[in-house]
């Protein structure tokens, strides 16, 4: 896939957010106009959509920008099984990590009305991404019965409903104290060197990311850097060129349904990624 493409993925948008939404989109602003990719949710934390929220997001993609699918309540709201599964759910992810442990029909359920609330918007949609990146075995299969394009987690880029994938881990901070703060900034200069050979990478915010200055002039430092080099995209435009390239050494060939399961099971390191450097301070 060339070129290569650095994608801007803005988290946790709800009417709630918002203006700490407006105050990243701004900062990104600073660096460059580009096109970006909103994760949009329909009733955050079980609170209704507003109009005006909504026509706010119906300029923002007149304007250039993908609006993707992040969840329904962003909330989850069932019962953990175990003392191990209640530290995962309800303290490493806050209680948000909505779609990490759903059945097929709740999962199929909850992204059914996701899709109506933006039909209701006269809106395209084309991207799921859970919250937290999170994705139980449910969840998966119920993908398979949307007319959805592409999801993310942590790490890959997946195709649907062919489910082939492209890696390309999330740089992502966390702004909860001072000590997260310097970690997270000297993990994604790191991780940033190491993907620079990669199709693809994602620069993926949250509302918050802007209200520290050592966070802000890191990912501000690193997206003017990288789009010397890096077309930027929305993840729906890299999804499909990426789905049209002949270049297919680049993919992840999956041979049943039991191999991309693994695919979530390979990112449960990122559970603890997201509890140890994202979660305590955003909702994902």
């Amino acid at each position: 896939m060339s070129p290569a493409s650095i994608c801007v993925v803005l988290h946790d948008v709800a009417p709630a957010t918002r203006a700490a939404c407006e105050r990243i989109l701004a900062a990104i602003a600073d660096v460059a106009p580009l096109p970006l990719t909103l994760l949009a949710v329909p009733r955050y934390h079980c609170e209704p959509s507003r109009p005006e929220f909504e026509q706010w997001l119906v300029e923002r993609h007149a304007g250039g920008d993908e609006i993707a699918l992040h969840g329904y309540t962003h909330q989850d709201d069932g019962t953990p099984r175990d003392l191990v599964d209640h530290l995962r759910r309800r303290h490493y992810t806050r209680g948000e990590g909505e779609f990490s442990a759903l059945g097929m029909d709740e999962a199929l359920r909850r992204l059914t009305a996701g899709v109506r609330w933006f039909a209701r918007m006269g809106l395209p949609l084309h991207g799921f991404i859970a919250p937290a990146w999170l994705m139980s075995q449910g969840t998966w299969e119920a993908l398979r019965f949307m007319d959805l394009r592409y999801t993310c987690t942590l790490r890959r880029l997946v195709l649907l409903p062919d489910l082939r994938h492209l890696d390309s881990q999330s740089l992502v901070y966390s702004a909860s104290s001072a000590w997260r703060r310097g970690a997270s900034v000297l993990w994604n200069r790191a991780l940033a060197a190491r993907l620079r050979h990669n199709p693809l990478l994602r620069l993926e915010l949250h509302p918050h990311d802007a209200d520290h200055k050592a966070v802000l002039r890191s990912w501000q430092h690193l997206l003017a850097t990288h789009l010397q080099a890096r077309r930027p995209s929305t993840l729906q435009a890299v999804a499909e060129r990426f789905r049209r390239s002949s270049d297919w050494d680049r993919l992840g060939e999956l041979d049943d349904e039991a191999d991309e399961f693994r695919i979530d099971q390979a990112d449960g390191s990122a559970e603890a990624h997201v509890a140890r450097i994202v979660q305590p301070q955003h909702h994902a």
